[in-house]
Formats: C-alpha cells, sequence, structure tokens
C-alpha cells in the first residue's frame, strides 16, 4: 500500500510516520519517491501506537522490544528452515 493508505489504515500523521520510519521502527520499501508498505508494516505501526499510547513506553523501550521482536521472527524463520530441510532428509528428498 502507498503512504496516503498506509496513513489511512494506521491514523498516524505524516509527520510521526516520518519520525518512525527515520527511527527505522518501519522500513517501507522505496522506489524513488514513493514508498510501500505491506501489511507487515501496518501491523509493526499498530503495535507501536500500542506501545507508545497504551502502554506508556518510551522511545528507548520501543527501539528494545523492536529489536527483541526482530529476533524473534528471525529464530522462528530458522527453526521453520531447519525443520523443513530435516523433514525433506527423512522423506529422501535431500542430497
Amino acid at each position: 500500500m502507498e503512504t496516503r493508505e498506509f496513513i489511512s489504515r494506521s491514523h498516524l500523521d505524516a509527520a510521526t510516520l516520518n519520525a518512525w520510519i527515520e527511527e527505522e521502527w518501519l522500513m517501507p520499501l522505496e522506489s524513488g519517491s514513493t514508498r510501500q508498505f505491506s501489511d507487515a508494516d501496518l501491523a509493526r505501526a499498530l503495535l507501536i501506537h500500542d506501545l507508545k499510547v497504551d502502554l506508556g513506553v518510551n522511545d528507548e523501550g520501543i527501539a528494545v522490544i523492536l529489536h527483541l521482536l526482530d529476533q524473534l521472527h528471525g529464530l522462528r524463520c530458522l527453526v521453520r528452515d531447519i525443520h523443513a530441510m530435516e523433514v525433506s532428509d527423512r522423506t529422501g528428498g535431500g542430497t
């Protein structure tokens, strides 16, 4: 989704969105002057909003939380890949 739709769906203002992108809390795909946001970006923006507004987490805390979530996601992907390789080896699909 493009910036206008993302702002509408996330209920963010442009200044907040730009600040979060500068902090690298959100990293949309950029092509020239156009930004493309994914559904994952939207979920992340809603999480950041909840952390800030509902839970009162400060910016440093949000950075730590997002870093830990990114690490967890990476580990989940790694475990999934290892599991898939093990299944493939057991069924004779390995090399």
